[in-house]
C-alpha cells in the first residue's frame, strides 16, 4: 500500500456527518465528525488497495492530478482557497 496525502472536507447533512476527498472524489459518512473522518480514511485505503490490485492506481492518481516527486511519493494537487460564496 502506498503512502498518500489527501484533503478532507467534512459537512453535516441532517444528523449525519459526511467526509469528502475532492482529489479522488470519494466520500463516506458517520454519526460524528471523528467517525466520518475515520470512515473516509477506510474508504480511501480500500479504494487504493483495489486500484493497486487491478493495476490502475497510477492512472487514477495521474488523472486526479497527483504528481510523483523525486523520492517516488505521490503528492496531491494543493487546495489554495476555499470560501462560502452567496449569489442573489
Amino acid at each position: 500500500m502506498i503512502s498518500i496525502e489527501f484533503d478532507m472536507i467534512v459537512f453535516k447533512e441532517d444528523k449525519t456527518y459526511v467526509a469528502y476527498c475532492p482529489e479522488l472524489d470519494l466520500s463516506s459518512c458517520g454519526a460524528s465528525v471523528k467517525h466520518a473522518k475515520e470512515m473516509l480514511k477506510t474508504a480511501v485505503r480500500l479504494f487504493l488497495e483495489e486500484a493497486e490490485k487491478m493495476g490502475t492506481l497510477k492512472d487514477i492518481l495521474e488523472e486526479s492530478r497527483y504528481k510523483k516527486d523525486k523520492r517516488g511519493k505521490w503528492t496531491p494537487p494543493k487546495v489554495v482557497a476555499t470560501e462560502l460564496i452567496s449569489l442573489s
